[in-house]
């Protein structure tokens, strides 16, 4: 329930769903596991702008409400801007960039 899909979802095949609630089910599946990190790559990356935001806004609650430890993989720049630290890879080399509000 905490994904924000209804009880019909999980009897249906993956490719009845929209690309949003495929990503839903893949966090809930992760979070199903039992433990408080979730590695995310790329993960509004086939979504329209609308799921997009979606996405980012569950990911932000499992971080700051449920106190995940949230880590995601993107190129997206808006995706990036929405995290509360960005860490680059540049040359081999991790980088700390911005910190976010």
């Amino acid at each position: 329930r905490k994904v924000g899909l209804p009880d019909k979802i999980w009897s249906q095949f993956p490719q009845m769903m929209s690309g949003g609630e495929q990503q839903r089910v893949a966090i809930a599946r992760a979070m199903a596991a039992g433990g408080k990190i979730l590695l995310a790559d790329e993960p509004t990356g086939n979504l329209d702008s609308k799921n997009e935001e979606n996405i980012v806004e569950l990911l932000q609650n499992l971080a700051h409400i449920e106190k995940y430890v949230v880590i995601v993989i993107t190129h997206n720049p808006v995706v990036a801007a929405k995290a509360d630290v960005v860490l680059k890879l540049k040359d081999g080399e991790l980088q700390r960039g911005e910190e976010n509000d």
